[in-house]
């Protein structure tokens, strides 16, 4: 099972240019695994909540490519949110981490690079069954 721990900032590479910034991303290299999916999420209403479900073999990064969120990671055990709100850092979350994507800032753009593709089997969507999953103590409230 995965650990809170594993979950870390991945700094992007940034090309700076007057006419604007590039970040170039290869999996593998800038993303910790082969890059099978990509999706974004936008057009959030601000203050609107997404996510709040775990992987059991999915691995992702996720970038605030504009905008501000925060991203509450659970392993079971423990709990922390990151805030996302530049375009040159990513979050990596192994696979068998709750999270959830919250406080979108109104026109936040979440993109989200994905270890597989999209398959439902492979979601966790009720908290309580994650906690027994990962044989985790439930002493924090459901995320999400």
């Amino acid at each position: 099972m995965s650990h809170i721990d594993e979950c870390r900032l991945v700094d992007l590479e940034r090309i700076e240019d007057p006419r604007g910034n590039l970040s170039p991303l290869y999996g593998g290299q800038h993303v910790p695994f082969a890059i099978k999916r990509v999706f974004y999420l936008y057009d959030i209403p601000g203050g609107a909540d997404r996510g709040a479900h775990a992987h059991r073999a999915l691995e992702q990064l996720i970038v605030a490519v504009s905008g501000s969120f925060v991203v509450t990671l659970d392993d079971g055990q423990r709990r922390r949110s990151v805030s996302l709100d530049r375009s040159y850092y990513g979050l990596y979350v192994p696979s068998m981490i709750w999270s959830a994507v919250t406080s979108f800032c109104s026109g936040a753009v979440c993109l989200v690079f994905a270890s597989l593709a999209y398959d439902e089997a492979d979601y966790i969507r009720d908290y309580q069954e994650f906690v027994e999953i990962v044989g985790g103590t439930a002493n924090v409230d459901a995320a999400g």
